[in-house]
């Protein structure tokens, strides 16, 4: 794990900086406590990362479970009573671990995940816009499009344009051109600029700036556009930010709905980020996804125990960590450590940070997610990977994570429905001679009734007096539903005068009286020909 500890900690500065106003505002978003969203980043990085076999995966709160969360605590009387609803969730988690659920995560076609990781690159960009410009009126981590102050992704960046900071929209583009700077130039200058991020140097001027102008009537920076770390003023308020279950709550049901709930919606994220970071991972490791489960499951039981809000492993910080060169799990554990010792120690520090530079190193961040050659790629690859691709995209910006996400799982499936039923038979005309059609149709590996309608077709298509081969020997498994259909259409060819020649490893029969005796037909869904 400390082998690359040199790429690990710089990555880990970078990651930190964009996790920190995400915690926030996805508290701040979630109705909960500002100090549960830092509980979530600290437990997510130093535990679930060191449970975790993802080597570069970083977790945290999740703005996907922000509308949920916020729904929660509302009907079930309160923020302790909501903790319970997540302890449950991180058992039940367990137990999805436990039952090797995790296999779901390798059954996301692809162009989906594509579509996912660029969906979230374009939502980055669009929601950091107002924070680039000086005008924050909703929280960093609301990635929804239709907002939690009633506005949308758009209509608040037409609002920008009259609410314009002079100041932030400064020092977020200085932050701008340091971090191309640092990542076009000075990087391949020498192995400082590798050491100190580029991000590092930003947040450092942004914190300057901020000195230097707060006295400014143009250039001052308002305190609602800094990051805003709740600040203990000793040990025993820094202790009193913490938050307990109320575990006499258990016996509510809309607590063990709203656990299963988390539970659910937690592993699912979980396991899009899972097969998207290993996507995008240079060394191309494999996350272990049942382990994964078993490692969320863990992180959010303690954040709950302890005030937190729930975990999930997420795409916006595990991005950042590659770009950033993270190499091992130390990136991310070595992120919450940095979360926990500066809100002990230097909250005050952290408050002196603009939100424009953030909004600045999340800008690159989004781009590299969602670089236009990417969408160029897909389209070349044809309609079957490109439809899902857009439909994902667009379903993300216009709507949130999940419900993007479905809307492209559902369209793949159709693809697939439509390549199954397109490959589940060929057909080749031999012969015309002697005033008969002879044709030839050989019959895929495996046919379901996904393919009963093309193979309906294709029978019912079939001109009189036709010499019908269907050659079954490559077939391994045959659906009772394609077994009927041929023994309905043996009817029909009486009638039309179509001969059918049987060839399949049990034999050769010409007209065979029953198909369905030929097969030997059995209880099971699907009759075995090998």
């Amino acid at each position: 794990m400390f082998k690359h500890i040199k790429s690990d900690i710089p990555s880990s500065i970078v990651v930190f900086f964009v996790a920190l106003p995400l915690c926030l505002g996805i508290a701040l978003a979630s109705g909960a406590p500002l100090f549960s969203g830092l509980i979530a980043g600290i437990i997510g990085g130093i535990v679930v990362g060191g449970l975790s076999g993802s080597k570069i995966g970083v977790s945290g709160p999740a703005a996907g479970l922000a509308a949920i969360v916020l729904t929660a605590i509302g009907t079930l009387g309160g923020y302790q009573n909501f903790l319970v609803a997540v302890v449950l969730g991180g058992i039940i988690q367990i137990v999805f671990g436990v039952l090797k659920a995790g296999v779901i995560g390798y059954y996301f076609p692809s162009s989906v995940i594509k579509g996912m990781l660029t969906g979230i690159g374009i939502i980055i960009i669009l929601k950091q816009i107002p924070h680039f410009f000086g005008y924050d009126p909703d929280p960093e981590g609301d990635f929804a499009f239709f907002q939690i102050d009633g506005k949308n992704t758009f209509t608040e960046i037409l609002d920008t344009v009259n609410n314009i900071s002079p100041g932030a929209t400064l020092i977020a583009i200085i932050g701008f051109a340091i971090l191309l700077l640092w990542d076009k130039v000075l990087s391949k200058k020498g192995k400082i600029f590798q050491l100190v991020q580029g991000p590092l140097v930003a947040v450092a001027v942004g914190i300057i700036f901020y000195i230097l102008t707060k006295d400014s009537e143009v250039l001052a920076i308002s305190s609602n556009h800094l990051v805003s770390v709740p600040v203990p003023e000793d040990a025993a308020s820094f202790l009193g930010q913490f938050s307990f279950p109320n575990f006499s709550a258990i016996t509510n049901p809309q607590v063990w709905v709203t656990g299963f709930t988390i539970a659910l919606v937690a592993s699912l994220e979980t396991l899009l980020c899972v097969e998207a970071t290993d996507k995008l991972d240079p060394h191309k490791n494999v996350t272990p996804t049942n382990r994964e489960l078993l490692a969320q499951g863990t992180g959010n039981i303690i954040s709950g125990m302890i005030g937190g809000l729930p975990i999930t492993q997420v795409i916006v910080r595990s991005s950042a960590n590659i770009q950033s060169g993270g190499r091992t799990k130390l990136s991310a554990i070595i992120h919450g450590f940095l979360l926990l010792i500066s809100v002990i120690l230097i909250p005050r520090l952290l408050n002196m940070i603009p939100l424009s530079v953030l909004a600045a190193i999340l800008f690159i961040v989004g781009y590299k997610l969602a670089k236009p050659a990417l969408f160029k790629k897909m389209y070349k690859l044809g309609w079957k990977q490109s439809v899902p691709f857009f439909v994902t995209v667009i379903g993300i910006v216009f709507t949130d994570l999940l419900i993007g996400i479905s809307l492209g799982l559902a369209v793949g499936i159709v693809v697939i429905l439509l390549k199954s039923y397109q490959n589940s038979h060929f057909l080749h005309i031999e012969d015309n001679s002697n005033g008969k059609h002879k044709i030839k149709m050989t019959l895929a590996e495996e046919v379901t009734f996904f393919n009963k309608g093309a193979i309906l077709n294709e029978l019912d298509s079939l001109p009189r007096d036709t010499y019908l081969e269907i050659d079954i020997m490559k077939t391994r498994y045959l659906d009772h539903d394609i077994v009927e259909i041929l023994e309905d259409f043996s009817l029909k060819a009486k009638e039309r005068n179509i001969d059918i020649k049987l060839v399949s490893k049990r034999g050769v029969v010409e007209n065979p009286p029953s198909y369905i005796g030929f097969f030997e037909e059995r209880p099971k869904s699907k009759l075995s020909l090998s």
